[in-house]
């Protein structure tokens, strides 16, 4: 049986903290703008393209999955106190793994909006592993927060998380973050080893099938992130991983290359 009782907080200066979980989101961003920089080397674009992919990115991520979380999950307290949809400095409490993926989405358009000669699924397709590493970081940093916490076990490796309670609980947010790494790690390895062979968008789909269906599955042994999701048969975060599971099982089928309204999707902006 573990404990964990790490104070989320590095230092505080003020109403403005430096949280790990914060120094975890960077981390995951940081690294991705390292891979995207060897990346468009190699594709003959510039340096000043891929700073502004991080910023759009970094942008749609962290608006989509702010608003997720307040939209979604809270509501009722987020229309009553908007300012705190902006809290930020209080750490980026708050973010829906949805909200954030539908940024990105959104984010990415925007992007080959003012940068020609890529494709949307050219471009999403190796987004994808540094998306899904970036979510590994972020579990780590749900971690030092003591949040995201499992239910009740007593499997060996359970946890008390004493910021919480005294009850040891599975790690959910070691699962995941272990999972999504993982995950990351094949979609770099299909990009190496199919982005030249496969229907663009594919790697995509095996992105959003593997991660949300892997979400599902986790989210059995999760505690309830809000009251209203008690008596619930699926969780929130279990009924809005459906849609993008199926999304992706037809992205990797590769029938969205039959699908006329879906066809400027491969097509250079």
């Amino acid at each position: 049986m573990l404990t964990w009782n790490v104070d989320p907080i590095i230092y505080q200066i003020g109403p403005i903290q430096l949280r790990w979980y914060s120094l975890s989101f960077f981390c995951g961003f940081a690294i991705g703008y390292y891979y995207f920089a060897k990346l468009f080397e190699r594709e003959g674009r510039t340096q000043e393209e891929c700073s502004r992919l991080l910023m759009y990115i970094f942008l749609g991520t962290l608006i989509g999955a702010r608003l997720g979380h307040c939209l979604l999950y809270e509501p009722e307290f987020y229309l009553r106190h908007p300012i705190e949809i902006i809290a930020f400095w209080k750490g980026f409490a708050g973010l829906a793994s949805h909200g954030g993926y539908t940024g990105v989405i959104i984010a990415t358009f925007l992007y080959l909006y003012k940068t020609k000669g890529m494709s949307f699924f050219w471009l999403i397709d190796r987004l994808s592993g540094p998306c899904l590493l970036t979510g590994a970081f972020i579990r780590i940093g749900n971690l030092f927060n003591s949040e995201i916490i499992g239910k009740p076990s007593d499997v060996p490796w359970a946890v008390i998380f004493e910021r919480i309670d005294s009850v040891p609980r599975h790690p959910a947010q070691v699962y995941e973050a272990i999972g999504y790494f993982l995950i990351a790690m094949t979609l770099f390895l299909m990009v190496k080893l199919f982005s030249n062979k496969w229907t663009q968008g594919r790697i995509f789909g095996f992105a959003l099938a593997l991660s949300f269906a892997f979400r599902f599955c986790v989210e059995f042994i999760k505690e309830n992130q809000v009251d209203f999701e008690t008596g619930m048969v699926l969780n929130m975060g279990q009924l809005l991983s459906i849609p993008f599971v199926l999304i992706g099982i037809f992205l990797i089928s590769g029938k969205q290359k039959d699908v006329p309204w879906l066809g400027f999707l491969s097509k250079k902006f």
